[in-house]
Formats: structure tokens, sequence, C-alpha cells
């Protein structure tokens, strides 16, 4: 239990690891919950197992693993359970801009989705590992401890069966076998390395949970595990006088050899066992049953929510949109600008890309970087030319001939391969727009969830509740601030034209000098004094609008590499003397 609880507190804990209780004093509680359980469930499944009347048989046969298999099982029907609403992207996206949640806190809490789904992943490894060990076990038990008065328990054919017979010629043990396959694929494309450098095997592998949970179902058909049905008329460890006389047995001499150690003397009656001892006589056989499974109790609900959801987006998004610009612009940087039917988002959300012509079933998330509005339908993304799926991309949409071009809009009627956008979906980034005081710090091609956001304040700032926003920059390359250097000079005339010149702080950190003069003239001269050389002075910046925020909370957002992230959200964590409090949101696609 311990790693899947370290996993999910680092979402709040600092490095020095003290907890920001009141700013994330829900996560805590939500994550303090959902470990009670999860400890609830395996004591209480353990217990039973172990001291349960039902089940004394078949633990004198399987001891400890038949304890250890069913307490697991019972922690991994609740995790293969939970992990499955995280994914319910659509609702999620509906809890979040329809104003059922009205709490802030609340709402941070939904970002908190990807995280939880990872945590509950982590605990369905561990526990399949100690439930995949502990019926092992059961399987060698089963073997050795054969014996002929309880045939209809046993699983083996006779004593000293081969356990591998077991494991592969039953159905739990052979879908046992698969599960662990099919999850040992799922986690070992999950890891960022992975996702990083080969993202359509992580897609194909994690997109085999629907066999996972087929197989799921399938293994707890087996009945493998029986308990007694009849301990009204056979309570557990009775003796059967109708089994001594079939079988012949001098019943005194039996009870003497059984009871030795308690009346060395031996017995003349059985009347004299029951009376001087605990035994208890009984006239009929154990009668077992195997267990009912509940598996699907606790899967089918968050299954069917979620088949249901994909259902939904399947259909929603079934129609290709029409793309109708698509510029080249630095640093390998691709801009695309569609128009949908009916399409809505809110700044700040993300999509999710599918183009039957590069890959029939891989798709990606990528952020909005133009919302449409009232006036206009066209909404956009910027995606960086990053691994074979983007590459394969931009070859069907841009000439190979102006790929080299800086930028490159097409006027010229183009034959596009079709291209169909599910979502909207929610982002931690919607929430920028809701506070007083919002810090938006973005690394590299990190600036386009908060490109939208600068688009809807272009546009018109008025109905939000920000009045201050301090927006920061950080890239290796200075051609890669071209990307939006547009947006953020006619963003910054805007507001010194209608006399707010504070509304929106811009700061651009470059980390490489080489060519700074030439790159840099008189187009963006409202961005020159806004350049600075090397990383910025994260503690001075912190301290710096909590001076001027006293009393305030400050919403810090932040998509860029994660030694920024992480010294991000030590520095919001952290107390100050001015009264002001930073709330941390990260970007993380569900």
């Amino acid at each position: 239990m311990i790693p899947p609880l370290l996993q999910c507190m680092r979402t709040f804990l600092h490095t020095d690891g003290r907890a920001d209780v009141e700013g994330e004093g829900m996560t805590l509680m939500n994550t303090l919950i959902w470990l009670s359980l999860n400890v609830l469930l395996f004591w209480k499944s353990f217990r039973l197992y172990n001291q349960g009347p039902q089940y004394h048989y078949l633990h004198q046969m399987l001891g400890l693993g038949l304890c250890l298999s069913r307490a697991s099982a019972s922690v991994l029907n609740l995790n293969c359970s939970l992990i499955l609403l995280p994914m319910c992207r659509t609702l999620l996206a509906y809890l979040r801009g329809s104003q059922k949640v009205a709490s802030r806190r609340t709402r941070r809490l939904l970002d908190k989705s990807r995280t939880f789904h990872i945590t509950c992943g982590v605990t369905i490894c561990i526990f399949s590992g100690v439930h995949a060990a502990a019926h092992l076990v059961n399987a060698l038990n089963f073997s050795v401890n054969y014996r002929e008065d309880f045939v209809e328990l046993n699983a083996a054919a006779y004593r000293d069966e081969d356990p591998r017979i077991l494991l592969f010629t039953s159905v739990p043990g052979l879908t046992g076998v698969c599960m662990v396959l099919v999850l040992f694929l799922m986690v070992t494309a999950s890891t960022y390395a992975m996702r990083v450098s080969q993202y359509d095997i992580f897609w194909y592998t994690h997109n085999l949970f629907f066999v996972f949970y087929m197989l799921l179902m399938l293994h707890v058909s087996g009945g493998l595990l029986k308990y007694q049905t009849n301990l009204d008329t056979h309570p557990p460890g009775c003796i059967n006088l109708n089994r001594t006389r079939n079988r012949s047995i001098d019943l005194p001499e039996y009870l003497s050899e059984h009871f030795h150690e308690s009346f060395p003397g031996g017995f003349s009656n059985p009347d004299e066992v029951t009376r001087n001892t605990s035994v208890k006589i009984c006239m009929e056989e154990p009668r077992f049953q195997a267990n009912f499974p509940q598996t699907w109790l606790w899967i089918s609900g968050p299954l069917c929510l979620y088949c249901a959801e994909r259902l939904y987006r399947c259909i929603r998004s079934n129609k290709p949109v029409t793309i109708t610009s698509v510029i080249s612009h630095p640093s390998d940087v691709m801009e695309i600008r569609m128009v949908k039917e009916n399409f809505k988002a809110r700044p700040g959300q993300y999509i999710i890309l599918h183009c039957p012509s590069v890959s029939a079933l891989e798709n990606h998330p990528f952020t909005l970087t133009m919302c449409p509005t009232e006036t206009k339908a066209t909404f956009g993304v910027h995606l960086k030319i990053v691994g074979d799926w983007t590459e394969r991309f931009r070859e069907l949409l841009l000439p190979s001939s102006s790929q080299d071009s800086e930028i490159l809009p097409f006027v010229q009627t183009r034959k596009y391969p079709k291209l169909y956008v599910d979502g909207p979906f929610g982002s931690p980034f919607e929430e920028s727009l809701n506070y007083e005081v919002s810090l938006c710090v973005a690394g590299g091609i990190g600036v386009t969830p908060f490109a939208s956001i600068l688009n809807t304040l272009l546009d018109d700032w008025r109905p939000y509740k920000l009045r201050r926003l301090h927006f920061v920059w950080v890239c290796r390359d200075i051609r890669s601030f071209r990307w939006f250097a547009d947006l953020l000079c006619v963003l910054h005339n805007k507001f010194w034209q209608e006399n707010r010149p504070d509304y929106v702080n811009i700061q651009l950190y470059l980390s490489q000098t080489d060519g700074i003069q030439k790159i840099i003239g008189e187009k963006y001269q409202a961005l020159n004094s806004r350049l600075y050389i090397g990383r910025p002075q994260w503690k001075l910046l912190f301290d710096e609008i909590a001076k001027f925020n006293r009393g305030k909370t400050v919403g810090v957002f932040c998509c860029g590499p994660r030694s920024i992230s992480k010294t991000l959200h030590k520095l919001s964590n952290q107390s100050n003397s001015y009264g002001t409090r930073f709330e941390y949101n990260k970007e993380s696609f569900s």
C-alpha cells in the first residue's frame, strides 16, 4: 500500500515532506478515504477466510495463500472499478463547466483525475503480484494436501498432481496467466520514457484494458474456491459417525488417536469424549458450493458508464472537421485552423485529433490555442513535429517544399486528409480566468494552453474575474517566440490603448543568446524590453507577486519541464509574510 500512497501524495507534498493542508486538504482527505477503503477491504477479507467457519476446511488445505489471494482480490475489485472513473473525460468536463461544482477546490480536485488513475494502476499492479503469487502457492497446496475425504473441495485430481496442470488447464488459471501478460504489457508501455519515445506503442497496449476486463469476468467464473453450506448440520471440525462406521473404524481407537494429548488414557465410548472435550459429533458430510462471483458487481457500473461515454464520443466525433488553413512555424511547429458545426470550447481545454490516413487507431491530444467565439467559429491547435505520427501528419498537410518556410498560410484550395476531432475536454487551465491574479508559466511548446487564454482576453476580458495576468515564457531558441509573438504584441497594444498596461505582465526568458540581435527587430519592439537572458528567479518572482497581492489567492499554472514544475509547486506551497496564498495547477492530459 505504501508505493501507491507515495505516488498520490507527490501531488501535494513539499520536497521537505511538509504538506500544504489548507491548499491541498481535500486531496489529502480523499487520499485517506481511498487508502482506508483498501485497508478495510483487505483486512475484512483476510479475517473472513482465515477465521470464517464456512472456509474452515479450505483454510486447512490452503493455509495463508487462501487469505492473501482473497484479500488482494478485494483490493483489486475496488481499484479495477475506480480506475475507469477518471477516464470518463466528457463527464469530468461537464462537471467542471456546468457550474454543478461551484467550489473551486472541488473543481481542482477533478484535475487530480490522472494522478488518481495512475495511483489505482500502481495499486492494481502491486496486488496483482500478491494475488498471483498466493494462487501459485494455492495450486501447490491443492496438490500436496489432497484428501479423498474432500474431493469436492479440492481442485486437484489426485495427490501430488503437477501444479502446472492446474494452472494451464483450469479457466481461472489460464485467464490469470493471460491477465498477468496483458498487465505487464500495459505497465511497461506506460512508463514515461516509453510514452515520450514510442507513444503509439503506449496507445495500442493501453487499449488492451478491454481484453483485461473480459478476461477478468471469465477469471472469476471458474469457481475453484468453495465454501461450506451446511454449517448447522456439520459444524467445522466435527466427527462424522457415519463415516467411521462405513469405513469399519473403531471409534474409541479413532478418538484416542486424535485426542491422545488431552486424554492419554484413552476412551471407552463417544459420550465420554463429548462430555470431557469440545469435540462435536455430526451425522452428515460437509457440503460445498462455489463462491458467487462478485467482481462484476464492482466493475459493471463503471465499465458501462465508460462504454456509454465512449459511444457518445464516437457519435460526436464521427463527422470530419473542415481544415481552413495550415501554417508552418519555426522550430518544427505546425498550426492547424479548423471549423466544425456546433463545436464549442472554453479557453484552456484540449481536443483529441484522429487522422485515419496517418493511423487507423492512434490519436493524440492537443491543447486548443484558439477557441471559437460568438463572432468566429474557427478553432486551432499548434503541434510540435516530434515522432512518426506528427511527421506523417505534416507530410499530408504541408507540401515538402514549404516545410522550411517560417510562416506560410495556404490560401489556395487544397484537398486535406480527413481529420476527426474528439472533445473538447477539461483542463486545469480553465481556472486561470477564475482567479483575480494568475501566474502562467510556459516552457517551450508548453505555451499552447495559454495561447487560447490570451486569445480570449484579446476578444473581451471583461466577463472574467481575472484582473492581472503574469505570463512567463521560457524558450531555448529565440525563433520559438515567433509562434505567438504577433499575439503578444497585439495583446500588449490593446491594453495600452485601453489604459490598462498592467493587466498582462509579459516576461520572456531565453537560455541561448546566439543571433539575438539579428532576430529581434522593429516588428517586435513591444517585446524587446520584456526579453531576458537566462532563467527566471522564481523565488524573487513569487515574493514580488505576494507583496503586491497581500491576502489574496493567486492561481499558479505550469505547462513545461518537470524541473520548472517541481520548483513552482514547492514555492506555491511555501508560506510567506504577506498572507498571499498560491494554488498550484499542472497541465496533464487524462
